[in-house]
């Protein structure tokens, strides 16, 4: 990818936007790329981090897996989106285990580089302050609907989410692709395939929605609002986990 693209691509990112060309530039050719095919692991947790990544294109997720060798997914990145930067403030290892869902390619900057053009543009400092700030809040929602909601909840929470990535007020009739087998679907959810056929299943029963292929559309979109709020796990070990 040419050192334009990739600036192109890092401008559009939540942390460097705003950053000039003349900077995004430096940094962009101090990086080195790397292709990942789907399903390829890109770093573990407790690996020890260099740097961190920028996606340029694809998906890549973000994963913890317990030792039964279930994941929860934590957060999936796109173009333009940051991973491993947690790494490159306190020092530590990577936090959790990434994985390509398809054909991706990312940008590795190294740690060292990433501090310096920090150092030399403190404004950019404050953004990753604030995108930090808000990685705890989405890990801390994270944990309140694992803790508090059940996998029909998370579901319909989900289906919401990627709806409204179509349309921020999605209405009766919208639909969208979720091209993630179920498998993927259940590491998003934290949950096991069998449990996410059956939840989607149980809302194409009811009308809710309705499935053709990896294509989903949302008949009754307060229906699935209703089912993200709809009775709150009673114990840790319910059956809808």
């Amino acid at each position: 990818m040419s050192i334009e693209r990739r600036v192109a691509i890092l401008a559009k990112s939540a942390l460097f936007q705003g950053s000039s060309t003349n900077a995004l530039t430096e940094l962009a050719a101090r990086g080195s790329e790397r292709k990942l095919g789907h399903g390829q692991i890109l770093f573990t947790a407790s690996e020890p981090a260099n740097g961190l990544y920028v996606v340029l294109s694809g998906s890549v997720r973000a994963f913890r897996e317990n030792i039964d060798g279930r994941e929860q997914t934590i957060h999936v990145e796109r173009a333009g989106g940051l991973l491993a930067e947690v790494a490159v403030f306190d020092g530590g290892p990577y936090p959790s285990s990434t994985v390509a869902e398809e054909d991706s390619e990312v940008l590795f900057l190294a740690k060292e580089d990433v501090r310096h053009f920090l150092l030399q543009h403190p404004e950019t400092a404050l953004i990753a302050l604030a995108l930090l700030a808000k990685k705890l809040r989405n890990v801390a929602s994270l944990a309140e609907q694992l803790a508090l909601k059940d996998v029909s909840q998370r579901l319909a929470t989900l289906l919401l989410e990627e709806a409204q990535r179509t349309s921020p007020q999605p209405q009766d009739g919208i639909s969208f692709s979720l091209p993630l087998s179920h498998t993927q679907l259940a590491a998003r959810l934290g949950t096991v395939r069998e449990v996410v056929t059956r939840g989607l299943q149980k809302l194409a029963v009811q009308g809710t929605i309705e499935m053709r292929g990896h294509r989903i559309v949302i008949l009754n979109v307060k229906a699935l609002r209703a089912q993200t709020d709809a009775h709150p796990k009673s114990s840790p070990t319910g059956a809808g986990r």
